[in-house]
Parts: structure tokens; C-alpha cells; sequence
């Protein structure tokens, strides 16, 4: 059965939240891994046939532990993971193009096969207090998670990625 691995950072929850939703969704068709950025090593990556990435964008950027995860693992795979497909998710104040433009750079110089936009969720948080508080998402923007995650899990396990 196919491997998808889905790395995520979350300060506030809404990156989690996403990651959870598209991981339920995703484990009816494919075997799936769920995993905290800092968690994730290069033999995670290795061993995955497919990849979902989900972050929360601070200050236009990837996360700096998102980052962290592929500076730490960018040059041991390199080379052995071209092809295999990718999505990504962004959890947004009020944007979130800039930190999936870098993702998907990042992704670009792995070689890996972008299968879907990114699906970026906007919480309109944009007082510092809103910013910093726990995020809930609302089941609309949750469906879309859990939608991605079928999405890649069924497209693996057919052999359409």
C-alpha cells in the first residue's frame, strides 16, 4: 500500500488542525504518517511515497521550525525522492501566498511533482492578540483539509501520482 507523510507545524493549532483533518481522511486509501516537523528525519521521507505539508505562515514566511524540518533534511535526500508528489497546506492570517511560494520552491529543488494548488485557510487573525490565541477552524475550512487528504491518498493508491 502507499506511503503519505504529512509534516506539520503548528503554534496556535490551525496548521494541526489541517494536518489531523487531511490524515483521517487520507488513511481510508493509503497508508499515512503524521508527523510534527521537528519530529520528521530524512528516512521519513525516504520511506513515503507521496508528501503533504502543512504550515502556518508568520510574518509572510514558512514557520521557522517548518524551515528548520527542510534545512535538516533538504541535502539527505536530495536526489532520491524526485518525482513523487506533493501538496501543500497554509494556514494564514490574512495572506498565505508568500509562505507557500517558498514552500513550493523548496519542493522545486527536490524535484518533487506538485498535484494540487495549495490550499491556503485564512483565520483573518490580525491583532497580536488574535495572532498569538488558539486557533478553531471552521468545518468548512476543515472539509477542505479532509477533501485534500482523500484526494492524495486515493490518487496514491490507484498509481495516478
Amino acid at each position: 500500500m502507499a506511503e503519505l507523510l504529512i509534516v506539520y507545524h503548528s503554534r496556535t493549532g490551525g496548521s494541526r488542525q489541517l494536518a489531523e483533518a487531511a490524515y483521517t481522511a487520507a488513511r481510508v486509501h493509503a497508508e499515512c504518517t503524521l508527523l510534527r516537523a521537528e519530529q520528521t528525519e530524512p528516512q521519513h521521507l525516504l520511506a513515503a511515497d507521496g508528501y503533504l505539508f502543512a504550515a502556518p505562515e508568520n510574518l509572510a514566511h514558512l514557520s521557522g521550525l517548518m524551515k528548520e524540518f527542510f534545512d535538516r533534511c533538504y541535502y539527505p535526500v536530495l536526489g532520491r525522492i524526485e518525482g513523487r508528489p506533493y501538496a501543500q497546506m497554509i494556514c494564514a492570517g490574512s495572506d498565505g501566498h508568500g509562505a507557500a511560494r517558498q514552500l513550493a520552491r523548496i519542493a522545486t529543488g527536490w524535484r518533487l511533482r506538485e498535484v494540487q494548488p495549495p490550499l491556503i485557510i485564512c483565520t483573518r487573525a490580525q491583532t497580536p492578540e488574535r495572532i498569538l490565541a488558539p486557533k478553531t477552524l471552521y468545518d468548512t475550512q476543515l472539509s477542505q483539509a479532509r477533501e485534500l487528504g482523500e484526494a492524495l491518498g486515493a490518487g496514491l493508491d490507484m498509481g495516478v501520482f
